[in-house]
């Protein structure tokens, strides 16, 4: 006991030792409340809705010349995430709605690699987040699904960041398409030479309903 407080009684002393207690306890009780209410708010089921007129995918696409870019529309989305981090629902994008600024070269990439009449969307159907989607602010997660393009199913994992305010959430995903591995042609000539890869940019926006895991049971 420091000179400061040693004309105070014995008494006294035990008084304020029991008050300094009380106040460390309720400090340490509230930080734990608080910890406990972000976990509690994260462990709670949700659905992401997504808002297509917000949402974006864009590609690039590398030549000996320049690198092309362009876009494709989302069509709709919606993913239901449970507690546990299993996620079932899709995301899909309009494959007809493929845009690069040019008409003929838009023409060879529906007719000659994606065949988008005959295959007229791109899905993507992930089954399993990892990591944890935080309440409120930004999270970091690795998303695993399956990826449709061209008709056929891909596995996939791909990192993902999310952002939520409110009601709101926006996930931004990157990763790359190797298109010809996966059966699709390279439209490549004699004189111009373009990358077997593609890489996408998808940015999904929408509304996020959370209610309590299995309330609907």
């Amino acid at each position: 006991m420091g000179r400061a407080d040693s004309w105070l009684g014995t008494d006294q002393r035990l008084a304020m030792d029991r008050m300094c207690s009380q106040v460390r306890r309720r400090i340490v009780l509230t930080a734990l409340l608080l910890a406990a209410g972000t976990v509690l708010a994260a462990a709670q089921d949700a659905d992401y809705r997504v808002d297509p007129a917000q949402s974006s995918v864009e590609f690039t696409l590398g030549d000996v010349l320049h690198t092309v870019r362009g876009t494709f529309k989302v069509k709709q989305g919606d993913l239901q995430v449970e507690a546990d981090g299993k996620v079932s629902g899709q995301v899909v994008v309009d494959a007809a709605s493929g845009d690069s600024g040019s008409g003929m070269r838009d023409r060879k990439m529906h007719k000659e690699v994606l065949e988008s009449t005959r295959y007229p969307e791109i899905a993507f159907r992930p089954d399993r987040i990892d990591g944890a989607v935080a309440s409120s602010g930004k999270s970091s997660v690795l998303i695993h699904g399956m990826f449709n393009i061209h008709g056929t199913d891909r596995e996939i994992t791909v990192p993902a960041q999310v952002e939520t305010s409110g009601e709101q959430w926006t996930a931004t995903v990157h990763f790359t398409v190797p298109y010809q591995k996966w059966g699709m042609k390279n439209p490549s000539t004699l004189f111009l030479r373009v990358s077997d890869t593609v890489e996408i940019d998808l940015v999904a926006t929408g509304t996020v309903v959370r209610h309590t895991a299995h309330s609907a049971q």
